[in-house]
């Protein structure tokens, strides 16, 4: 049997300064394809160019990514400020509707960093624009120099809700991950549970109450190391299993329908 296709939600990027393209990290799809076994396939998030059908057609699951710019404000009512930062108008345009269609669906998917916060905002969630200007919460953004394992490195612990779906998965009711985020959640979205925070409050890991398929999404960056880092390793495993057993769910309602 062929692996199940997870769709790794692009980033418009801009390479040497004059070359518009449409770029996913490796780390992504190494962990897609090495800890999920599936196959990676990179997605250039514009509607010009795909729509939530399409895309749930072709793939099984899908990886929402990091990326630079943010959930543009008014996608959750808020007017637009220099504190939101950089956009991504297209992006919005293609995960929020995904997103909404997946957990209707039971489509699995697994949302990390701005894909965390598109999960909180496509159910109706809010975000603060800067977390480390609030009253007592810490500096979420990664070190400004030094190199990818500074960056990555794990900085914070995060608490899990005992007994629930991350507590059961990870095997710990806290977890050490990195941190390299700028924005947070400012209120859950309808049906968002919050099951992890940061030692200041953060909301650091959620999922969709009720939804049929898996819908597990963290502020942290997984994908690093994620073959070999205990906690990022289930989450990436727990993910394939999802995606392969709806993929062999859908095979079998085309084998009923032929």
């Amino acid at each position: 049997m062929t692996r199940p296709v997870v769709g790794i939600i692009g980033n418009y990027d801009i390479l040497n300064d004059s070359y518009p393209a449409y770029t996913g990290g490796r780390m992504n799809a190494e962990a897609v394809a090495e800890v999920s076994n599936c196959m990676p396939l990179l997605i250039p998030a514009h509607p010009n160019f795909v729509c939530v059908d399409e895309l749930m057609e072709v793939c099984d699951g899908f990886l929402f990514t990091g990326g630079r710019p943010n959930v543009h404000p008014e996608e959750y009512g808020e007017k637009e400020t220099e504190a939101h930062g950089a956009f991504d108008r297209c992006r919005d345009a293609v995960t929020l509707p995904l997103i909404r269609a997946c957990v209707e669906k039971g489509q699995p998917f697994f949302g990390i960093c701005r894909g965390f916060q598109e999960v909180n905002v496509a159910m109706g969630g809010t975000l603060y624009p800067e977390i480390r200007d609030l009253p007592g919460r810490m500096n979420h953004r990664m070190p400004p120099d030094g190199t990818l394992e500074e960056k990555f490195a794990l900085r914070h612990p995060v608490r899990l809700t005992e007994g629930g779906v991350f507590h059961k998965l990870l095997g710990a009711s806290e977890v050490m991950t990195n941190t390299l985020h700028g924005q947070g959640i400012k209120k859950p979205g309808a049906r968002i549970v919050v099951e992890g925070y940061a030692p200041d409050g953060t909301p650091e890991a959620i999922y969709v109450k009720d939804a049929p398929g898996f819908t597990l999404a963290v502020q942290w960056h997984p994908e690093y190391r994620a073959g070999e880092d205990p906690v990022s390793r289930p989450l990436f495993e727990a993910f394939g299993k999802a995606v392969y057993a709806f993929a062999e769910a859908q095979q079998g309602k085309v084998s009923a329908v032929a």
